[in-house]
């Protein structure tokens, strides 16, 4: 008897939280307009390097962050970053301390329907390649 009863108030414990949850994400306040949508894509290089993709809609516009870590300082990397197959960026960047990385922002406009971005960066020394695709 004294395990029934243990197994009731555990059934009920958890049909309470439950409850508590699906209360708190059923009534939750409606997104504002600081709560635009965001997509992030991460991967790796044609080496040791590891890339990073950020999209957030913002100001009519879509602002655009390509990062690639290389945990080495002073390197020089070639960067295209394009919108819709239209070049939004082309440079060099060179990473830099304490990370040994590299950042490339930029504001596209925001057409209809979705956006597709695309960076690729190369290593101007060792040819490593990195390339990113997300979609907003």
């Amino acid at each position: 008897m004294i395990a029934m009863s243990r197994s009731r108030a555990g059934r009920a414990m958890w049909a309470s939280l439950v409850a508590l949850i699906l209360a708190g994400t059923l009534f939750s306040p409606p997104a504002t307009a600081g709560d635009e949508p965001r997509v992030e894509r991460r991967g790796g290089c044609s080496q040791s390097s590891r890339w990073k993709l950020k999209l957030k809609k913002d100001d009519g516009g879509i602002e655009a962050e390509y990062e690639v870590d290389q945990n080495v300082n002073g390197e020089r990397w070639r960067v295209v970053m394009k919108r819709n197959g239209n070049r939004i960026f082309k440079g060099i960047r060179r990473t830099r301390p304490p990370s040994g990385s590299f950042e490339v922002e930029r504001h596209a406009g925001d057409g209809p329907g979705t956006d597709r971005f695309v960076a690729r960066a190369r290593n101007l020394r060792t040819g490593e390649v990195c390339r990113g695709r997300a979609s907003i």
